[in-house]
């Protein structure tokens, strides 16, 4: 049962890592792109480290489990971190939305200003 419980959490994840690597192809701005990476990519490397984690601790190999659970840990840590950096420097270094984007929340802030609430201040 766990190596059908394993190669279904694989698979899903393989395809949830080929969706986040056709929308890095497919959108049309960086913005977009990080979305396709961090959410798809990131959300099928842990499903297939998870059916990883299932494979390794039904199969009596402990320590690969114990090795893809810490995997797992550092990347819903750093994934979403690195997206948010990169988006961020994108953002301050001008790199201008697509034509279609109808919201830019961020436009009216000086550069000087670092966050939405300092503009209040």
């Amino acid at each position: 049962m766990s190596e059908i419980i394993t190669a279904i959490l694989i698979t899903v994840g393989v395809l949830f890592n080929l969706f986040g690597c056709i929308g890095l192809v497919r959108f049309p701005d960086v913005y977009t792109r990080l979305q396709a990476a961090t959410k798809c990519v990131t959300l099928g490397t842990c499903l297939t480290l998870i059916g990883v984690v299932i494979y390794g601790f039904s199969g009596g190999h402990g320590a690969m489990g114990l090795k893809a659970l810490l995997c797992i840990g550092f990347l819903i840590i750093t994934a979403p971190t690195a997206a948010h950096a990169l988006a961020r420097g994108a953002y301050k270094y001008g790199v201008k939305l697509k034509e279609p984007t109808v919201v830019d929340l961020y436009q009216d802030i000086s550069p000087q200003q670092t966050s939405i609430d300092d503009e209040e201040t």
